[in-house]
């Protein structure tokens, strides 16, 4: 007699439910995201007729808000902390190109005092940033 023996085989199957769940999840949470990372200081810039400055390298946002609030990036520093701010970021970046952005109803004396204070410290790569649009005219 014969004796038939039945051996367990093993099945390997991987279950994607779970992995695709993931997957979803983490889209919609960097499609929602994405946009709110690259917002900046809400400014109402003065108009210019200036041509747009292409650089390969990333720029510095300093901003200047009607309040007269100094903003790098998007966190605000003061006047004494400024360079010592940009002076960290440049160190890690040396060929950064820094912009003011200073909104329309900021002190025209305070975008200057921020762009010479820069400039006193070394930093030559700095631009004031317009707004683009033509101006129109209004009758």
């Amino acid at each position: 007699m014969r004796q038939h023996r039945h051996t367990n085989t093993i099945k390997a199957e991987v279950n994607l439910t779970p992995l695709i769940d993931v997957m979803t999840s983490l889209l919609a949470i960097f499609m929602i995201t994405a946009p709110l990372l690259t917002t900046g200081i809400p400014l109402n810039l003065p108009r210019g007729d200036g041509k747009a400055i292409e650089s390969p390298e990333k720029t510095l946002d300093i901003s200047i808000d009607k309040q007269g609030k100094i903003f790098v990036g998007t966190q605000e520093v003061t006047m004494n902390t400024l360079t010592k701010k940009v002076s960290a970021i440049v160190k890690e970046n040396p060929k950064i190109q820094m912009m003011i952005s200073g909104d329309s109803e900021a002190h025209y004396g305070q975008v200057i005092e921020v762009m010479a204070l820069l400039r006193t410290a070394g930093f030559t790569q700095v631009g004031l940033k317009t707004d683009s649009k033509v101006m129109e005219d209004k009758d």
